[in-house]
């Protein structure tokens, strides 16, 4: 998810940037999000843990609040972003990616 949200923005802010500025920020900033918490994810340990576990219910709070932001005022979005319709354009993918990130490390911190 990560290198596919970093692509998809890198290439629409470099060709489209001024059709939808919104969109293509926001899609920015969930790339950032999802790139960081893979960091976080991969480097391990208790600290690194907490920081993934507070990005993922920050990156599912922009899911929603985006995702419900589309769907009651759509003409703020010319375009999609990776969070519009809750992820729709992804499978919503992204509504389940942070929910399930969040269970995964609740479950690792047990063990």
């Amino acid at each position: 998810m990560s290198v596919g949200a970093v692509s998809r923005t890198a290439f629409e802010i470099s060709t489209k940037f001024d059709r939808a500025p919104l969109a293509y920020t926001l899609s920015g900033v969930a790339a950032v999000v999802y790139v960081f918490i893979t960091y976080t994810l991969v480097r391990g340990g208790e600290t690194a843990r907490r920081v993934a576990l507070v990005c993922c219910a920050g990156e599912l709070a922009g899911v929603l609040t985006v995702g419900t932001w589309t769907i009651v005022n759509p003409s703020a979005f010319p375009d999609a972003t990776v969070w519009s319709g809750f992820g729709w354009g992804y499978l919503f993918i992204p509504v389940l990616l942070p929910v399930t990130g969040m269970l995964w490390l609740r479950r690792s911190r047990r063990s």
